[in-house]
């Protein structure tokens, strides 16, 4: 993804013993709290409008949203490992 982008900008780009959440700058609770509003405002807008779908554009924020949440746990989970 290319959220994962931002681990170049650390030195050494790779290090398996770092934990990325929280280090990164798209790793950091303000960026997962984006990502939060991008997976929940389509949903909270169908909610007050009362439409049944989500338009194409809501639809891919909502999943790209979803992406990067589920990205973000299983960064979280790695560092636990």
């Amino acid at each position: 993804m290319l959220v994962d982008l931002d681990h170049l900008l650390a030195n050494p780009i790779y290090d398996p013993a770092r934990c990325s959440i929280g280090f990164h700058p798209l790793h950091t609770l303000p960026a997962m709290l984006f990502y939060v509003l991008l997976f929940a405002v389509p949903l909270i807008n169908r909610w007050r409008t009362g439409r049944p779908n989500l338009s194409p554009a809501s639809r891919i924020l909502h999943l790209i949203g979803l992406g990067l949440l589920i990205h973000m746990v299983l960064d979280g989970i790695d560092c636990m490992v």
